[in-house]
């Protein structure tokens, strides 16, 4: 009894912690390959608060888990000429609050966590088009341009530095590296912008998983596209959609067979407050396509300044 215990929890630790792997790969974002003007910060935070329904094979006992969490995030993002290119340097750091509570074996469980999540970092360059402009310059630019193509490559770097105990089942920071390279595309036609991304995750392994354990896990392929409509300048709203499929655990070299499959929208919208503030409020839904996984709803509060 005991030994079935220890592994129905080690199995559960696995699967919730590949959830919120799972989760994150499934974050849209418009407008991400913006030209901006050259020599430009900015600086935003906000509160994203979601609600999750998690789903585990039912040979692990645990039934209607869900989830509440509270991320705060801090953001920093800086413009500059690259290689005669336009380039952004974006850092964020979150701060998270969160309550996991379902049944398992019957029992009503709960868990809460508070504390730092993971830091991120991403380098992108635009390739075609958003040529580097500054002020005067890059307002005249932005004028003339009624029908633009860009194309641009970025790479996102996740370092673990989030809260993490090997010893606890559900942690904010993952312990390990992650490695994402995009791609993306965007054609304007007057007020209206299409975007696409493709992305893939690369994982480094956590040793330190619980019990002492290695956790290794295969990429996860995921691609987002937005169709943007601009009332005026800082006005905007869009529709997004993304799909992720991949992220395979693979524990103490056992494959899990755990194949994830997730789908995504979401709705958002920017309003400026004035010349060099503005707010951005996000909807978005998530849906697992497997057995297991979660479906999830959020709500994005945020606002930005330019300085």
């Amino acid at each position: 009894m005991v030994e079935a215990s220890y592994m129905k929890k080690f199995f559960l630790s696995l699967v919730l912690l590949g959830l919120l792997t799972r989760v994150q790969a499934q974050e849209v974002t418009p407008r991400r390959w913006s030209h901006l003007p050259i020599g430009a910060h900015f600086t935003g935070t906000g509160a994203v608060w979601t609600e999750a329904d998690i789903y585990f094979d039912p040979v692990l006992q645990a039934e209607d888990v869900k989830a509440e969490v509270l991320t705060v995030p801090v953001v920093y993002i800086y413009s500059f000429e690259w290689l005669n290119r336009s380039a952004r340097i974006d850092l964020s750091q979150s701060y998270q609050k969160g309550t996991w509570e379902g049944r398992v074996n019957g029992v009503p469980t709960s868990i809460e966590r508070e504390g730092l999540g993971d830091t991120r970092f991403r380098l992108a360059v635009n390739l075609v088009g958003a040529p580097p402009l500054e002020g005067k310059s890059y307002a005249a630019y932005r004028q003339k341009q009624k029908t633009e193509t860009l194309a641009g490559a970025a790479m996102v770097v996740v370092a673990p530095t989030g809260e993490y105990y090997s010893d606890k089942l559900i942690n904010l920071g993952s312990n390990r590296w992650v490695f994402r390279p995009q791609l993306g595309f965007v054609h304007s036609r007057n007020r209206w912008s299409y975007e696409v991304t493709s992305s893939l995750w690369y994982f480094s392994e956590n040793n330190d998983f619980w019990q002492n354990s290695t956790r290794k896990q295969d990429p996860l392929l995921a691609f987002q596209g937005h169709v943007i409509y601009t009332l005026r300048p800082g006005c905007w709203v869009a529709g997004s959609a993304g799909y992720g499929s991949g992220a395979e655990n693979t524990l103490n070299g056992v494959e899990k067979n755990d194949e994830s499959e997730n789908v995504v929208w979401a709705l958002s919208a920017g309003l400026p407050i004035d010349r060099f503030t503005g707010l951005k409020l996000t909807w978005l839904q998530t849906e697992t396509k497997t057995g297991t996984g979660s479906d999830t709803q959020s709500f994005l509060l945020a606002v930005s300044r330019m300085f």
